[in-house]
């Protein structure tokens, strides 16, 4: 169906954008996909690690803020990280009802290997399609991602 708002031409370069945005966020998924179901993880474990790492020391709140998902979304897994050594959560010195999570090294490991793999790929392409075009992707991105 077409929108009737968009030419024909238009929505067929919409859709062309959003099956190379499929495919590029398919392709730097897949390795790490296949590492993390090999643990009996999954993505949203990865993002957690990823975040963890980015921001060590930050409560289970700003976590959620951070990833933008909810206290449901986030337990199963985060509960998982932590028992299984990856993640440390300890009391915050001045608010015992607060928990501040840090990467152990064992969880400093696998995100850099899940994620190192992904920043190769991104230098990579980078490198390929020149600053410009690293520049216009990192805008979109920005667009894409900016709170409403």
């Amino acid at each position: 169906m077409v929108d009737t708002k968009r030419s024909q031409e238009e929505v067929d370069r919409l859709n062309q954008a959003l099956e190379a945005l499929h495919f590029g966020f398919r392709a730097i998924t897949a390795h790490p996909d296949e590492r993390l179901k090999a643990l009996g993880y999954s993505r949203v474990h990865h993002r957690i690690l990823y975040f963890v790492g980015r921001n060590p020391g930050c409560s289970v709140n700003e976590l959620l803020g951070i990833m933008r998902v909810s206290k449901q979304y986030l337990h199963r897994p985060l509960r998982q990280l932590i028992e299984e050594g990856y993640i440390q959560s300890k009391q915050d010195s001045r608010d015992r009802r607060v928990k501040r999570l840090r990467l152990t090294p064992k969880g400093r490991r696998l995100e850099e290997k899940l994620t190192g793999e992904q920043r190769a790929q991104l230098a990579e392409v980078f490198r390929r399609a020149g600053p410009q075009a690293e520049a216009g992707w990192r805008k979109v991105m920005e667009l894409l991602g900016a709170r409403k």
